[in-house]
């Protein structure tokens, strides 16, 4: 089932946005493929499954819900990010117009977390970069042209690894 993400833009290729610039992921209806849409089912099984107990089962209704719930989350707040760069006449967008739009989307309860979680992203990334291990430094590319770091995973020490885990952890925020 091909979706489109449901906004009108002025843009004409929103859609070629939406789908990361991959022109094969529109179709010829401009509507973006499912599997391009979506993020994978497992990948959203496994982290569903990371907070309950151990013998507990995820059927696969309840992850294939998850998984429209999450991706469609991720377009809408991207999406509104995504208007205010274009706006702005910005390409790239970073950390602080995603806590941006979700604010101005209503999600005021995430906004604080997600700074936070930010600002310990950007502080660890500093640390990388004046470290003289092979493989760090100041490495061409390591950052995107407006100076936000790009997006990598990591983990702050007593952690969980996955970081839509870190609402269990208050020690986090």
């Amino acid at each position: 089932m091909a979706h489109s993400l449901g906004r009108s833009h002025d843009s004409d290729d929103y859609n070629l946005q939406a789908a990361g610039g991959n022109a094969e992921a529109v179709g010829d209806d401009g509507c973006i493929r499912e599997q391009d849409r979506l993020l994978p089912i497992a990948n959203v099984g496994r982290i569903m499954k990371q907070i309950l107990p151990p013998n507990a089962k995820v059927s696969k209704e309840a992850k294939e819900t998850m998984q429209e719930c999450v991706s469609e989350f991720i377009s809408f707040v991207t999406g509104e990010a995504s208007e205010k760069c274009r706006k702005e006449k910005r390409k790239t967008i970073n950390g602080d117009d995603l806590c941006w739009a979700m604010g101005t989307l209503g999600f005021d309860d995430y906004v604080e977390p997600v700074r936070r979680y930010l600002q310990r992203y950007r502080e660890t990334e500093g640390e990388k970069s004046n470290s003289t291990a092979p493989g760090y430094g100041n490495q061409k590319g390591s950052s995107s042209k407006d100076g936000s770091p790009r997006s990598k995973s990591i983990q702050f020490e007593g952690q969980p690894s996955n970081p839509h885990m870190a609402k269990r952890n208050s020690n986090f925020y």
